[in-house]
């Protein structure tokens, strides 16, 4: 075991050390993340003694915990250190995910957040702004709602893809329901299929209820979904078509004719095809001598059109109210 007085180690640079706190208050397993970033800073910082990647990885979490601490405190030339922050950020993973007694020792740490906190950037992501209101005695909720921060998070939705992530929160502030402000995390998990093993997963790891939301054609995912379902949890299942079917015609002819004007003008006629939406934009797209068709692409398109709630279907307007009232039931 390393004597963690006589360490030999170079400090870590101030991208590092935003790095880390960014890492460490990112929306993943506890565990894993303080894992993660204890070993890394170990791993790019520790001269002597000289530990393999192996040691690294079997170290005792006190340890581990104590050597990555002793040199984050020391980068940011840490003296003295307030552990409100801690408490605060310890409660925090404790009320959203299932902690072990070993995790705990990651969590009892006295990394000097309040230090490394004047390093933040207005522009930063949004977990590090929370982190930074963290050293402001406020209600948490409070700060959250004042300044759109997400965290802290009380709600995932999992969806099928990127489009749901990108256009559901737009669509949901035009409805009057911001995301952020109520700490609803979206997660495109890549398929119908992955939502099944996501779900999966952190129904194992989560205590904040989640909601999941299928394509029309997930039957069997839903099934699936649902012979484990928790009380807390909630599965909707598209009334017709993907997510891009319950995108409104005139909302699509909008963000085609302005964002491709120098190139190409489409009228309802074109989208009024017995095809599902993805197949008439990629036929379209290929037509009309655009660029390959993207999902990712396109969605960020829509929402740079997305105006106000007459850009917004029927379907959609339920599925948000859905989740609203998800969130508020539990």
């Amino acid at each position: 075991m390393p004597d963690i007085q006589n360490i030999k180690f170079k400090k870590l640079t101030e991208q590092q050390v935003i790095i880390s706190i960014d890492r460490l208050t990112r929306f993943k397993p506890t565990e894993e993340k303080y894992l993660r970033v204890f070993s890394d800073i170990i791993t790019s910082n520790l001269i002597e003694p000289h530990l393999k990647k192996n040691d690294i990885q079997n170290m005792n979490y006190e340890v581990l915990k104590d050597i990555a601490v002793k040199i984050f405190n020391s980068s940011i030339e840490s003296e003295t250190v307030d552990l409100s922050i801690n408490e605060k950020l310890k409660e925090y993973e404790n009320s959203v995910f299932y902690n072990n007694e070993q995790t705990q020792i990651l969590l009892d740490n006295k990394l000097d957040y309040t230090k490394a906190i004047p390093l933040i950037q207005k522009d930063a992501p949004k977990n590090l702004q929370w982190l930074k209101k963290l050293s402001q005695n406020e209600n948490m909720i409070k700060q959250r709602n004042d300044n759109d921060l997400l965290y802290p998070i009380e709600q995932v939705v999992i969806a099928e893809g990127i489009t749901e992530e990108i256009l559901l929160p737009v669509f949901a502030q035009h409805c009057g329901y911001n995301f952020d402000k109520n700490g609803v995390k979206i997660i495109a998990a890549g398929g119908k299929n992955q939502v099944v093993k996501l779900y999966y997963k952190m129904r194992e790891e989560l205590k904040l209820p989640i909601f999941v939301l299928l394509d029309k054609d997930a039957q069997s995912n839903e099934y699936s979904i649902n012979t484990r379902l928790r009380k807390s949890d909630k599965v909707y299942l598209l009334d017709s078509g993907e997510f891009e079917d319950l995108l409104p015609q005139e909302l699509i002819i909008k963000t085609v004719n302005n964002e491709f004007k120098n190139f190409v003008s489409i009228t309802k006629s074109d989208l009024e095809q017995d095809l599902p939406m993805v197949k008439i934009l990629e036929e379209l797209f290929k037509d009309k001598c655009l660029h390959e068709f993207k999902k990712a692409e396109f969605a960020q398109r829509v929402k740079a059109q997305i105006k106000s709630e007459k850009d917004i279907s029927d379907e959609l307007r339920k599925i948000i109210q859905n989740i609203s009232l998800h969130k508020a039931s539990v």
